[in-house]
């Protein structure tokens, strides 16, 4: 859903993840809904999101919310990292925070060029591209293996999407990109924004593309998604390659997993 108030400053008292009858609650001011812990950032859109994408709320085990950024379409965000729409991300953001979200992450990697800028404007925290996982999957490899990327459209990686995430000149001598463009199906739902998506077309692509990888380059020790809309197929590529695939949703988990409270059930 999207909300439409304006942007206050978060209260940093948030209630317990496990609620106790007792506690005082106070309301804050202009938030319409309570107990929202991820909020998302959206482009401007015509996409399908099945169960395992970013954009679909059923997704998840616990609560998001979803904004749109205005004019951030693909062309502008995937394309072209346009600078020009940095306000509306901010904008956008702010409204999530007014909300009580505890973090903001976003349903497009190339959203990591907006990510210093928006992560200056809230007090929560922001991970607006999969690819800030970058540093982190490499430091857990040796040194003479790669980490595979796969991207919406390879031939619009630059430095205004990789520098803002952290990913410096050494680290990309170690990244074997490959963008999806190419493959048609894939190109029709996700780039022309057909509208229509046949799952099973989508998933051979995707893992023909990984093994496509692995051949050129053998000595590939992991994957990594940078599309959000590649989550539900992480699982076929782990099978067919048995190799590590980290993806959006694994980390819109682990960072949930830092922002809510949690306590461990079990025995001693």
């Amino acid at each position: 859903m999207t909300i439409n108030s304006p942007a206050t400053s978060v209260s940093k008292d948030y209630p317990a993840a496990s609620w106790a009858g007792g506690q005082v609650s106070r309301a804050r001011q202009d938030q319409l809904g309570y107990g929202i812990s991820i909020g998302i950032l959206m482009l401007d859109c015509h996409i399908p999101f099945i169960p395992g994408d970013v954009g679909n709320a059923s997704t998840y085990n616990f609560p998001v919310q979803f904004q749109k950024v205005q004019g951030a379409t693909g062309d502008a965000v995937i394309n072209r990292q346009d600078p020009a729409i940095t306000p509306h991300f901010v904008e956008a953001a702010q409204l999530l925070a007014a909300q009580g979200v505890r973090a903001i992450t976003g349903d497009c990697a190339y959203m990591g060029a907006y990510q210093a800028a928006v992560a200056e404007a809230v007090e929560v925290p922001v991970f607006l591209s999969s690819l800030l996982q970058v540093p982190m999957v490499l430091a857990m490899l040796a040194r003479d293996r790669k980490l595979a990327v796969l991207v919406a459209n390879g031939s619009t990686v630059s430095d205004r999407l990789l520098a803002p995430v952290g990913i410096t000149e050494a680290l990309r001598d170690r990244l074997v990109i490959r963008g999806l463009e190419d493959k048609e199906h894939f190109r029709s739902v996700i780039l022309d924004e057909s509208g229509e998506l046949d799952f099973s077309r989508m998933e051979s692509e995707v893992v023909e593309s990984a093994m496509q990888v692995l051949q050129d380059e053998p000595s590939v020790g992991a994957f990594l998604l940078e599309c959000s809309d590649l989550p539900p197929y992480s699982h076929a590529i782990y099978r067919a390659t048995g190799l590590p695939v980290f993806d959006w949703i694994g980390f819109i988990n682990y960072v949930h997993h830092a922002v809510v409270p949690h306590s461990y059930q079990g025995f001693f």
